[in-house]
């Protein structure tokens, strides 16, 4: 019985062993395995089981993309102006043994390898240089840090400068430049406003003189063909009044012929005429013979109904 339940504990114990030893690796995760004291392989995402005393877990590496926030740097531009400078870099490992054994402290390494490329960059730029051109300073950063990250299986993807805190009297003297350049900028809108508004207004002025002269034009125009229209309706009224007397004198004279007056009666009407003519306004008459005949018969006629 007793060789029974030593047989049964050391299998429980082996059981126990093995089952202490069995390990999941989960996403994203990645574990160093030494093999008395060296590197064997790198456990991947899955289920794996550990040689009990002879392997060991010598490091779990994150493969995530992680963030490194590193406090502000003191930094000294090319025009001997120390500014404070807080970078963020955003790194992955992408070789867990290289990160296992590559560097000591590879968060720290990074950190200090940051400081100096910072230093080493912006030493060569001046302060408004350094205060406008992020995006170089990044990208040159980022080049110089995943090149010497590399060996120890690291890969740079992003550096961003958080903030740039230059000394307090240049921020003084940057606001107070801000602030006239403000002004100016303002200054140079009123003005522009103010030269707009007078250019409108003249064009305006300008429409308006010559919308009235084209209306006086329009005017003179009206007027003049209202009087040519008034003048030929004249003419024309003229022209008919002559035409009617035309009209009247010939219906005259063709009624006159209709009647067929006699000798008698046309030399009264020639002595009408010559009394019209003389009408107390002509000195002298010249009277044709024939009608002087008749002169004498109506002066005759004349003293006998006087004398009667």
């Amino acid at each position: 019985m007793g060789p029974i339940i030593a047989i049964c504990a050391v299998v429980l114990v082996l059981i126990l062993l093995i089952v202490s030893n069995i390990r999941i690796v989960p996403q994203s995760r990645a574990y160093v395995i030494e093999r008395f004291g060296a590197f064997s392989q790198t456990w991947q995402t899955g289920l794996h089981v550990k040689i009990p005393v002879i392997e060991r877990i010598a490091k779990i590496v994150s493969l995530k993309e992680q963030v490194a926030d590193f406090p502000p740097q003191p930094v000294i531009t090319k025009d001997n102006v120390t500014m404070q400078i807080d970078t963020v870099v955003f790194f992955q490992i992408t070789d867990p043994k290289l990160y296992t054994y590559g560097v000591e402290n590879p968060i720290s390494a990074i950190e200090n390898l940051t400081a100096t490329t910072l230093r080493n960059i912006i030493g060569e730029m001046e302060l408004d240089h350094t205060l406008t051109s992020r995006d170089t300073i990044n990208a040159k950063i980022r080049v110089i840090l995943d090149e010497a990250t590399d060996p120890w299986g690291i890969k740079v993807n992003r550096v961003e400068l958080k903030n740039i805190f230059p000394p307090r009297e240049i921020q003084d003297a940057m606001e107070k430049q801000m602030k006239a350049e403000r002004e100016r900028r303002e200054a140079i809108l009123r003005a522009e406003g103010e030269k707009a508004s007078a250019v409108l207004v003249a064009e305006g002025e300008k429409e308006a003189k010559i919308l009235a002269a084209e209306a006086d034009k329009q005017s003179a125009i009206l007027r003049a063909e209202a009087v040519k229209e008034a003048k030929i309706r004249e003419s024309e009224g003229e022209a008919q009044a002559i035409l009617a007397i035309q009209q009247a004198k010939a219906k005259g004279i063709e009624l006159i012929n209709e009647a067929k007056p006699g000798e008698a009666m046309l030399r009264m009407r020639s002595l009408e005429a010559f009394e019209k003519a003389a009408d107390g306004k002509a000195t002298k008459l010249i009277i044709p013979s024939d009608i002087q005949g008749a002169v004498g018969i109506a002066s005759a006629l004349k003293e006998t109904l006087s004398n009667n």
